[in-house]
């Protein structure tokens, strides 16, 4: 549970940043912390190091934070979603002194309902969620506004943009944004901004398909990074345990059903094993049962979600991870357990392929089929000590070389504008809104 305490001493809108001689970024997620979103948590602290002002906004703090890194940084998050009354005060506040800007948010918020799978007064309540976020802009003298997710972070961040005169970017990291971008804006999203992130070569790909020829430039490839936690103290040996592991939200995307009954034909062909699935999500009752059904309760233990720390225990308790996934970019577990030297057992979709290569540092299967994970789960169990090792020890290589946070984070960092004065119009909010305004 969330404690009282951590609301309680929730910075509000009025609050300033901590002062450094960095760029001033308010960075705007959907939900932060999550346990769903470490990778953001691990570049904030990252960008931090190397002397960045990160201001966190969200509209909410994700359920059931169990990690104390997670239960710090809700502390230090501000949530637009808190303090509704404050919401429409900087609504009140942008009309009066940013009347154009109003204007000329609320018309792509029509443009955004055009084609839009959700209820057009969603898009209403994100334009006033994005007066809120110009208001932290404008109060702590923010320089820029970069988002996590091109869906509706990114409509956000676009709008508070509009809003403030601060230039905006967003990451993607889909796949979200890759099945439905006619439906988010993508394109719009794009051109308006002053650069986007994405994670993995496939990844870019994907924005390059949905992006004028003129916004091509702004693509930029900066990779999500793993830190010092999950690059020390795996050990001098591969786990020879018969222990799969499974990490991820439990839903239809990630495949836990697949892996399942995956489970079901190795065992019927006499293989003795385990494996432990962490994580919650709508589909666990349905895999629950699904266990019961093909009597595997002894074999398959779903944990629900661990800390940090307790994943990574995991991991090193594991011979392999299992990704199943028919919907993915390149999920950050598979670089936490490659980092721990531990191979992966995963589908051959999106951007996996760029960090597990078969009998390299893994085993790849046709997404869908369950046949083909079992033979690759197999063909892993029956692995050798010797050549488990030299393939986990190829994947820490190739994690390192590609995923190191700190330089990602650096590359990051130089894209940021470094002072107001390059970006933010003569006149704006951060100068024409009186302080006992909001």
């Amino acid at each position: 549970m969330r404690s009282t305490a951590s609301q309680c001493s929730e910075p509000s809108f009025e609050s300033a940043a901590i002062s450094s001689n960095g760029p001033k970024i308010v960075y705007l997620v959907n939900q932060y912390p999550a346990i769903t979103h470490t990778f953001i948590k691990r570049e904030v602290n990252a960008l931090e190091r190397l002397g960045v002002d990160i201001i966190r906004v969200a509209a909410r703090a994700g359920r059931a934070l169990i990690d104390p890194g997670d239960l710090d940084e809700e502390k230090r998050t501000i949530y637009l979603l808190r303090r509704p009354l404050r919401l429409l005060q900087a609504v009140v506040s942008i009309l009066a002194v940013r009347p154009l800007g109003f204007v000329q948010a609320f018309i792509t918020t029509l443009r955004m309902m055009r084609r839009s799978d959700r209820a057009p007064h969603i898009h209403i309540f994100y334009l006033i969620e994005a007066c809120g976020v110009a208001a932290v802009v404008r109060k702590n003298g923010a320089v820029h506004i970069h988002a996590h997710f091109g869906t509706n972070p990114a409509e956000l961040a676009l709008l508070a943009s509009q809003l403030s005169g601060a230039p905006y970017s967003f990451t993607v990291h889909g796949y979200d944004e890759f099945d439905k971008p006619e439906f988010i804006a993508l394109r719009t999203k794009i051109h308006d901004a002053a650069f986007v992130v994405a994670v993995s070569q496939y990844g870019r790909s994907q924005l390059y398909r949905w992006c004028g020829r003129e916004d091509l430039g702004k693509i930029k490839l900066i990779r999500c990074g793993v830190d010092q936690d999950f690059q020390e103290g795996a050990g001098d040996a591969p786990c020879v345990a018969a222990r799969f592991l499974s990490v991820g939200r439990l839903c239809r995307e990630k495949g836990q059903d697949i892996l399942i009954r995956a489970a079901a034909l190795m065992a019927a062909a006499g293989h003795k094993f385990e494996v432990v699935v962490v994580g919650d999500g709508e589909t666990r009752e349905e895999l629950e049962r699904l266990v019961v059904s093909l009597k595997l309760s002894a074999t398959v233990r779903l944990l629900g979600w661990l800390s940090s720390a307790d994943v990574r225990r995991e991991m090193i308790g594991a011979r392999a991870l299992v990704v199943a996934s028919l919907a993915e970019n390149l999920p950050v577990v598979i670089m936490e357990a490659m980092a721990l030297r531990r191979v992966v057992v995963a589908t051959q979709i999106a951007g996996i392929p760029e960090l597990v290569i078969p009998r390299e540092t893994g085993w790849l299967a046709p997404a869908s089929s369950v046949e083909a994970l079992a033979e690759a789960m197999t063909e892993c169990l029956q692995t050798s000590r010797e050549e488990l090792w030299a393939m986990g020890r190829r994947g820490r290589e190739r994690v390192l070389a590609l995923h190191d946070v700190d330089r990602e984070a650096a590359a990051l960092a130089n894209l940021f504008p470094k002072s107001a004065s390059r970006q933010l119009p003569a006149i704006g909010i951060e100068q024409d809104l009186p302080p006992a305004a909001l």
